[in-house]
């Protein structure tokens, strides 16, 4: 069998995958994902077709399975089982209480259908691979909190939910979510607060109650990172002079803050950054390295620092 036969044979296997895992599938996508002409995809779809797979659609249009019917599992191969193992061992490490049975279960069905060689790779390797430089996981209140949540997106309806603010009062807040994420050892929900009638990111270990209400969402909502990025949309420039000792030990947060230019000033570096949280973020990351940064501006960013750092030396 030549190499054409065989990149063939990987593609049709590839394209089989596609649809056994998505409704639909759009052969401009797949003619993309492949880097070949739609023409070709026509072609490995009557192929699949020819091979007995009923496949529903057409030319322009979308292809799906035909509902109700059932392949064997795909096989998978070397890479993609050690793939698995590495996942496996991060997930351990930083999944949600809530999604972890869900997560197992699903794993042990990957495992399921693995060669028998494959099984035994698992059992060589997954004891060699680890994660350190961790914080151990929060516990919730709430046992299936992000699996409500991602319902509450899917189902497009308002989440009811009691909230813990950092002074430790409750709130009452009727939201639509956008979206979870995970970020400095904590889950949030990115949503919309009918309360604030604005965005606002909730951290998940905070929540005390949590329903789907049978209301539907006021508005659409794009991707999760369209309202990470401009949360109120009233950036303010800061400006730090910064040692270039310690600019390796920020390398990953300063681009979350709002970073759009650096530039080297001798043994120091000026960060200028573009940020949303110049009231409560902003200062509480800063004062991490504060002793190897001087603010060049605002003046409200000193003040704001002072402040905080007092409140903090009162409670030492």
């Amino acid at each position: 069998m030549n190499d054409h036969y065989l990149k063939k044979l990987d593609r049709v296997t590839a394209i089989l995958t596609q649809l056994q895992s998505k409704p639909v599938v759009r052969a401009q996508d797949l003619a993309k994902k492949f880097e070949v002409s739609i023409r070709t995809i026509y072609r490995d779809i009557k192929t699949l077709e020819n091979a007995g797979i009923p496949i529903v659609g057409e030319a322009g249009s979308g292809y799906s399975l035909m509902e109700g019917y059932k392949l064997p599992p795909v096989m998978f191969t070397k890479e993609e089982v050690l793939s698995f193992i590495t996942a496996e061992k991060l997930m351990q490490k930083f999944l949600h209480d809530s999604l972890g049975s869900h997560y197992q279960s699903a794993m042990e069905k990957v495992r399921s259908v693995l060669k028998f060689s494959d099984r035994n790779l698992i059992v060589n390797i997954e004891k060699q691979i680890d994660i350190y430089n961790y914080q151990p996981k929060t516990e919730d209140p709430i046992k299936n909190v992000i699996p409500i949540i991602l319902e509450s997106i899917a189902e497009k309806r308002q989440l009811l939910m009691e909230y813990k603010t950092v002074e430790n009062k409750v709130s009452v807040r009727t939201v639509e979510a956008v979206g979870v994420f995970f970020e400095f050892n904590f889950w949030y929900i990115m949503a919309f607060c009918t309360l604030r009638n604005d965005f606002r990111q909730f951290r998940i270990d905070r929540i005390s109650k949590i329903s789907i209400t049978g209301h539907p969402f006021l508005q659409e909502y794009g991707q999760i990172n369209d309202y990470r990025k401009a949360p109120n949309g009233n950036k303010t420039r800061v400006r730090l002079l910064v040692e270039k000792k310690i600019i390796g030990h920020i390398i990953n947060s300063k681009k979350y803050y709002g970073l759009t230019e650096e530039i080297e000033r001798g043994d120091n570096v000026e960060l200028i950054f573009e940020t949303d949280w110049i009231d409560e973020g902003f200062p509480r990351w800063l004062i991490t390295f504060a002793d190897y940064a001087e603010i060049l501006e605002p003046e409200s960013l000193k003040e704001s620092l002072k402040k905080l750092m007092a409140d903090i030396s009162k409670k030492i």
